[in-house]
């Protein structure tokens, strides 16, 4: 898969949610910067929920991410899954003090086997 990014304005980041398994998730929402300016919601999971903690509203970043889909009785989903927010401003230079917390997660069709 190639790799997929957007710019733009961060617009709003949602509060973490915790489910009963101790998933974790955090939502937030990019307002593109292209003619037609679309607000486009993304989602880091885990331990990378407390990095949106760095920034906020207002901020122009760039987003690296993936797209995942599921199926769920009978229901299709497609979520667009967050592993790396630099600063836009810095010209790509990660924003997070812990770069490896967002580099791209390894699928299974990567693996060596």
């Amino acid at each position: 898969m190639s790799k997929l990014e957007l710019t733009g304005t961060i617009k709003l980041i949602g509060e973490t949610q915790t489910f009963d398994s101790g998933f974790q998730k955090r939502e937030f929402v990019l307002t593109t910067d292209d003619q037609y300016p679309q607000d486009v919601k993304f989602e880091v999971v885990k331990e990378k929920c407390t990095e949106l903690n760095r920034f906020k509203p207002g901020q122009k970043v760039t987003v690296a991410f993936n797209v995942r889909g599921n199926e769920y009785k009978g229901k299709y989903y497609v979520n667009l899954q967050a592993w790396m927010i630099a600063d836009a401003k810095q010209e790509g230079n990660y924003v997070s003090d812990t770069k490896s917390q967002f580099e791209q997660p390894q699928d299974a069709e990567d693996l060596p086997f």
